[in-house]
Parts: structure tokens; sequence; C-alpha cells
């Protein structure tokens, strides 16, 4: 008589959450699901104004760029531009122009400020190299 396997099978725990996940959403109703989806919730508010900001950003970095090399200013006084326009226009854009409210606990200073930071560089440091080169040839 062969002798039984004494070792545990194997189980792959991918396949065991897809399973669970599959007979989780079978549970759940799936209007209450679809109301889910369409509810707003803080979070979906605050990643709204998350993008807005985002989208805000990108345009004041472009045009920082473009207006701060045709009005002459090269190394460190671009750079000196270019950080107030960082570090200033978020709260303009949040406060004036997008009038959201300041909330110390869901949005601060640190949310404010964050959205958007690697594309304004990008959008600042592409169309004022642009600019400064064509400032060069003509």
């Amino acid at each position: 008589m062969p002798k039984k396997d004494s070792r545990s099978k194997k189980v792959n725990i991918k396949k065991e959450r897809q399973k669970l996940i599959k007979e989780k959403l079978k549970q759940i109703d799936k209007k209450e699901y679809q109301k889910e989806k369409k509810g707003t919730s803080k979070l979906d508010k605050r990643l709204e104004k998350e993008t807005n900001l985002y989208w805000y950003r990108a345009l004041t970095g472009a045009l920082s760029g473009i207006i701060g090399r045709l009005i002459g200013l090269i190394g460190w006084s671009l750079l000196i531009w270019m950080l107030c326009f960082w570090f200033l226009m978020p709260f303009v854009t949040n406060f004036v122009i997008l009038k959201y409210e300041y909330d110390k606990e869901t949005w601060n200073w640190k949310k404010i400020i964050k959205p958007g930071l690697g594309i304004f560089f990008l959008l600042f440091m592409i169309t004022s190299v642009i600019i400064h080169t064509l400032l060069a040839f003509f």
C-alpha cells in the first residue's frame, strides 16, 4: 500500500484572494455597489480638488516660464522667479480662483502645495529653455 503524503498542499494566495473577491461581489447587491460608486465621498471631493490644482499648476508652470524668460530673467533671478510661483501660486489658485475652504484636518497646506510639483517644474523648464533658445537665435 502506498504511503500517504503528509505534506500540506501548496496554496496560491493570489487565486484564493481572487475567489474571495468574486464571492464578495456576488454577495453585495449590484444597486448598492453602484450607489457607492456614484456617491461623492470625501475622498472623491479631495481628489477632484487635487486634480484641479494639478492642472492649474501645469498652466502656471508654463506661463511663468514663458513670462519670466520674456522679461529678461536669467540664472538666479529666474530661479527665484520659479520658486515664488512654485510656492505662492497654489495658495492664490486655491483661495482666490477655485475658492476652496481651508480645513486643517482634510485640506491643509501640505495638500495645497503637493499636487503638480513635477509637472510645474517640467513645463517651466521646457518653456523657458525653448523661449531662451528662440531669443538666442533671433
